[in-house]
């Protein structure tokens, strides 16, 4: 397999959410450029127009007139997150700071996915809710109020969470300081800098100070290292040739991926490294190596996260064994990623084995895999396993390709492009 050319991947899933969020609360008018046009974020602009937000329809390049921190209207219709978490767990922030009750509901995989670690924090800041599903679940009535500045100790390192408490803190006018057990994405602490807000970062802490405005913003959405991850492993995994994804976030807590291809045997170079937008932006150039497994674990994990269903295919072809540890993020994404993982690599002829916060892949080299993928609807499981079915004389049946379109419209179409 020989895989070239030059690959332009969408913009960044977690950037585009935090773009239309922040020019929603925005004072003045934000143009936006890059955005991902997917199902989940197509889901924020939904619920920021039912809370009076006038979001026009998404595109390459537009304008949202912002209506400021204490702008929104009570929606008189639920708040549809789709299957979106960041929707649902950020918009919980900023719906919990805002003088306003809002019915949140989601898509069945997302009315499973847990809640109480949004509300747990900001019922402490004044918040009520109201979960109907078991266990703290969608759908879930927010009643918002005059919320108590706080400091918050998370047991679990999550992106989401931080930036809930961020942005009801941002929207109440309140302090707010979070500690994380390990550094998460930052990409809320970095956009809301780059529009005049007062936020410190001191190694697992981040504090921010109320500030009584939040300024209109242009924003370059940089392509996403989660959608260029699983063409990095295509490359990683070919014969000969090298690919080169242009304009990605390289931003170091998102990068985690590319540093685990080079330590496994791939050849992962940045080049035009710059800035855009307060992240850090590189065409990535990769290509194939001799792939020995890893050890993944500890701190590296969220950096990662989101890319571990493919780097687990990686492994599978890979000499050695892989073993992925602190992980329990896993069991609460868009599926129980872990065992998803696990079964569809068995199903495939490969050797895995769950862990309770991981799993071990038992790679024997590059070799041709078949068999029925079951993707529980989740995205990430698709296209990884479509990456593994792209190796010559694979034979991998995916059940549900369409679910691709959560965070990558086109993924099936670049795939059979670059596979030269």
């Amino acid at each position: 397999m020989r895989v070239g050319g030059v690959l332009q991947v969408p913009g960044d899933k977690s950037i585009s959410h935090r773009a239309l969020m922040l020019a929603a609360l925005g004072a003045g008018a934000s143009r936006v450029r890059g955005l991902l046009q997917s199902l989940d974020v197509l889901s924020t602009a939904q619920v920021l127009r039912a809370l009076g937000v006038p979001i026009p329809a998404l595109s390459e390049d537009f304008v949202v007139e912002g209506v400021g921190l204490r702008g929104l209207q009570p929606p008189t219709v639920d708040l549809d997150c789709g299957n979106s978490g960041t929707t649902a767990r950020l918009m919980a922030g900023i719906v919990a700071g805002s003088p306003l009750s809002a019915r949140f509901i989601g898509d069945a995989s997302l009315s499973r996915r847990p809640m109480r670690r949004v509300k747990e924090p900001l019922t402490q800041m004044g918040a009520r809710f109201e979960c109907e599903g078991p266990g703290d679940t969608l759908p879930m009535t927010i009643h918002g109020a005059r919320l108590l500045g706080m400091t918050w100790h998370a047991e679990t390192a999550s992106a989401q969470v931080k930036s809930a408490i961020l942005l009801a803190g941002l929207v109440a006018d309140v302090p707010v300081e979070v500690h994380e057990p390990v550094p998460t994405r930052d990409h809320t602490e970095r956009m809301l800098m780059a529009r005049g807000v007062d936020v410190r970062t001191d190694g697992g802490a981040v504090t921010l100070v109320p500030s009584a405005t939040l300024n209109a913003a242009d924003q370059l959405v940089p392509g996403d290292p989660s959608s260029a991850a699983f063409f990095a492993a295509l490359a990683a995994l070919a014969d000969t040739g090298d690919l080169a994804l242009n304009d990605v976030c390289i931003n170091p807590t998102r990068a985690g991926a590319f540093r685990v291809l080079r330590r496994m045997g791939a050849r992962v170079t940045y080049e035009q490294t710059r800035a855009e937008g307060g992240e850090e932006v590189a065409r990535v150039i990769v290509g194939p190596g001799t792939l020995r497994g890893t050890e993944i674990g500890g701190a590296e994990v969220p950096s990662l996260i989101d890319e571990l269903p493919i780097l687990a295919c990686v492994a599978a072809c890979a000499e050695g064994e892989t073993r992925v540890t602190g992980a329990h993020e896993l069991r609460v994404k868009e599926s129980d990623r872990i065992t998803a993982i696990v079964d569809n690599l068995r199903a495939v002829g490969a050797e895995a084995e769950e862990l309770p916060d991981g799993f071990v892949v038992r790679g024997v080299g590059r070799r041709p895999f078949a068999g029925r993928v079951t993707t529980h609807g989740d995205h990430r499981i698709a296209m990884a396993f479509g990456v593994l079915g792209a190796i010559p004389g694979s034979a991998i049946i995916i059940d549900d390709p369409a679910c691709a379109a959560v965070s990558f419209p086109t993924f099936w179409e670049e795939l059979s492009r670059v596979v030269v």
